[in-house]
């Protein structure tokens, strides 16, 4: 008895010393296996950080550009930027800021020509503040004058280049890259608008998304001293003089354009009262174009003086008095257009070659301000001579009471300066009911304002070198490769872990006496 008690207590204690050697040999236990789950650990780790700092926010990198359009009756600065990196050689360009300079046109100071540089310096220094300060010495400026300095070169040259000298000295003053301050021909102005016009309306980024060059907008822009019209049409342009080539996000453009000097809505309306005083030998002026009860006594030197008015009298003033008539003012409107002797296939007027009218267009500046006012921008071609016809026929006591916000010396020439643009339109550049509302008059497309300086600083780019661009820590295809790598390394870890470890842990084996 004592025996078989003594061999059963031998036996338990055997396998009870077995089983603790089992646990004692437990792998899960083992320091390599500590080392396989802090691998682990770090594999994840690895993955996540290399994810989250590769796809983290790039920083922005942007250049700046200023391009001053100094117009006939104003000048206006406009700050442009795009990012450093571009796409198909053509800047992203964008409109940061606007600031109209106080005063009129720079062409206004030709007998004080200091006062021309100094009229810009309080829209520089705006440029100062909203460009940061470490792109001032890498932005460039450039200042266009249009139309008020064509003419005052061609009336003076030598006040020309005093008013430009006085405008480069005052702009190189400042910590800008300074381009240059010159005199545009018509042309580029006509060419500019119709890049800005087609850019805005993203004709080019769809050419360079497809990769087909689309049907693009042409550009109607009426300033204070000429008009231009620019567009790409069907057939060729026969015309040197008229032909421009573009080569923009990868696309080449044949450009047909024109600039009309004069024939801005300004200088329209001194040759038009010359022309009515050259017919009326009194010094009282019945003017059609003008509400009825307008009346105003006007010095013959405001007329003048201008370079497009050829003929002179001898008096000093005349008494001015409106009529309000739509079909009389467009009479004395169409005696300053010249639809005779074309030498080419087909003409706008005054002999000037045009190609046919193809596609839609974007009329801004002046089209724009006289249209919108009228409020005949959305309407047939019919319907806005109605609509103009009833406006011209207020008495100016009524449109002054309409208009009380609006200064005189802009309401009293709505009249004339819509009849003007319908004879324009319609006369002089050849619109009719059909494709009348193929135009859209336009302020801004987006942000940005229409007009010809954000076409000069989107062709500018192709001469400014793009900056490497900011890029993320890795390349994307070794991005990639370590992703999977890390991915695979973490599943060959979590396999090894569960063919050795994965098994029930061996237990404790009961037995009974």
């Amino acid at each position: 008895m004592i025996k078989s008690i003594r061999v059963m207590l031998e036996q338990k204690w055997k396998f009870t010393f077995v089983d603790r050697q089992k646990m004692k040999k437990n792998p899960w236990h083992s320091p390599w296996v500590i080392a396989l789950a802090v691998l682990i650990a770090l594999g994840i780790i690895a993955l996540v950080t290399t994810a989250v700092v590769q796809n983290k926010p790039l920083p922005k990198k942007f250049k700046y550009g200023i391009v001053l359009d100094a117009g006939s009756s104003h000048t206006s600065l406009y700050i442009y930027e795009w990012p450093a990196e571009k796409q198909n050689d053509t800047g992203v360009v964008k409109q940061l800021h606007v600031c109209h300079v106080k005063g009129p046109g720079i062409s206004s100071y030709s007998t004080d020509p200091k006062r021309a540089g100094a009229s810009l310096q309080e829209c520089m220094n705006e440029a100062k503040v909203k460009i940061p300060e470490r792109r001032h010495n890498e932005t460039p400026v450039y200042l266009g004058a249009t139309a008020g300095m064509r003419l005052l070169r061609k009336e003076n040259s030598s006040a020309s280049d005093k008013v430009l000298s006085s405008v480069a000295k005052s702009l190189q003053s400042y910590p800008f890259q300074y381009h240059g301050a010159r005199i545009i021909t018509g042309q580029e102005e006509g060419a500019y608008g119709w890049i800005t016009v087609n850019y805005l309306s993203e004709k080019f980024k769809q050419a360079w998304q497809f990769f087909q060059t689309p049907s693009t907008m042409g550009a109607l822009d009426l300033g204070g001293a000429s008009t231009q019209i620019t567009f790409v049409p069907h057939e060729e342009v026969v015309s040197k003089d008229n032909a421009l080539d573009f080569r923009l996000y990868g696309n080449d453009y044949k450009v047909y354009t024109h600039s009309f000097l004069c024939y801005g809505k300004d200088q329209a309306l001194k040759v038009v009262l010359a022309e009515q005083l050259q017919e009326n030998d009194e010094d009282v002026l019945v003017n059609p174009c003008f509400n009825k009860g307008y009346t105003k006594n006007m010095s013959l030197s405001s007329i003048y003086s201008s370079p497009c008015v050829s003929t002179r009298r001898n008096s000093s003033y005349f008494f001015h008095r409106g009529t309000g008539n739509t079909t009389q003012c467009r009479e004395s409107i169409r005696k300053i257009f010249n639809f005779t002797g074309c030498p080419w296939p087909r003409c706008s007027f005054n002999g000037i070659y045009q190609p046919q009218l193809q596609g839609s267009f974007g009329a801004f500046s002046a089209f724009y301000f006289v249209m919108n006012f009228l409020n005949l921008t959305t309407t047939t071609l019919e319907v806005a001579k109605e609509k103009l016809a009833a406006y011209c026929s207020l008495s100016w006591k009524d449109v002054k009471q309409n208009y009380p916000k609006i200064k005189d010396k802009y309401l009293e020439e709505y009249c004339f300066s819509g009849t003007y643009i319908l004879t324009l339109l319609e006369e002089g550049y050849n619109f009719t009911s059909e494709n009348w509302n193929n135009i859209e008059f336009i302020k801004k497309i987006g942000d940005s304002d229409a007009g010809w300086t954000l076409g000069y600083m989107l062709n500018l780019t192709n001469l400014i070198p793009a900056e490497s661009p900011a890029v993320p820590p890795l390349p994307h295809a070794g991005y990639v490769a370590m992703m999977v790598l890390f991915s695979l390394l973490l599943v060959v870890l979590f396999v090894i872990g569960y063919k050795c470890f994965g098994r029930p842990s061996c237990t404790s084996q009961k037995y009974t006496i």
